[in-house]
């Protein structure tokens, strides 16, 4: 009795995110997360539940871990600041791992099938959350002149969301930081600029 959690939950965890970090949900077969957790299946299973429910945790734990970046950029003061660092630190998260690369949210349902489907709707989720995040310290920074008047908060938020994306998947195709970088500068190249920004000079 109760020799099932006779390992360390917490590494088990960290073990098996990379292992999805990698391969994806789909992608990460039983064997794959048996093995980076040291134990067998039903000692994974009675610790954390089914494997919806062990990726579920293993995406806490990355948004707790590493997407710490998000919530410090929403305090930048202008919007152009809040883009740069939300962008730039993605590039170096997407390429710190030389063994998982990319995005853990965007890697993990890329493909999906049928059984897959609440994956994928709550990886769907968390990022329309993020998204909605943005969205609003944009409309914050149009409000306060930092932002042009012609300027959509709604359009912008959807343009970092979509750099962010695509610099993953770019990363997990093996994108190196340099290139990366050189896109997220082409990115801000074009960004909007309002009152704020011009008296700033």
């Amino acid at each position: 009795m109760g020799r099932h959690r006779e390992f360390d939950v917490e590494k088990a965890l960290d073990a098996v995110l990379c292992v999805f970090w990698r391969k994806g949900y789909e992608g990460a077969s039983y064997a794959d997360l048996t093995a980076a957790a040291g134990v067998e299946r039903p000692a994974l299973y009675s610790a954390f539940g089914n494997k919806e429910a062990l990726f579920r945790r293993a995406l806490e734990r990355y948004e707790e871990r590493y997407l710490g970046y998000i919530p410090e950029a929403l305090e930048r003061p202008t919007a152009r600041e809040v883009a740069a660092h939300i962008l730039y630190s993605a590039v170096d998260l997407n390429t710190r791992y030389p063994d998982h690369t990319g995005c853990l949210a965007i890697n993990g349902a890329l493909a999906a099938s049928d059984g897959a489907e609440p994956v994928r709707r709550a990886l769907i989720d968390a990022r329309a959350d993020g998204e909605a995040r943005i969205r609003d310290r944009f409309e914050r920074a149009k409000a306060e002149g930092d932002l042009p008047e012609t300027a959509s908060p709604e359009a912008l938020a959807a343009f970092v969301m979509a750099v962010l994306h695509g610099m993953a998947v770019q990363a997990k195709a093996g994108f190196s930081r340099a290139k990366l970088e050189a896109v997220v500068g082409q990115a801000l190249s074009t960004w909007p600029t309002g009152r704020s920004d011009t008296a700033r000079g």
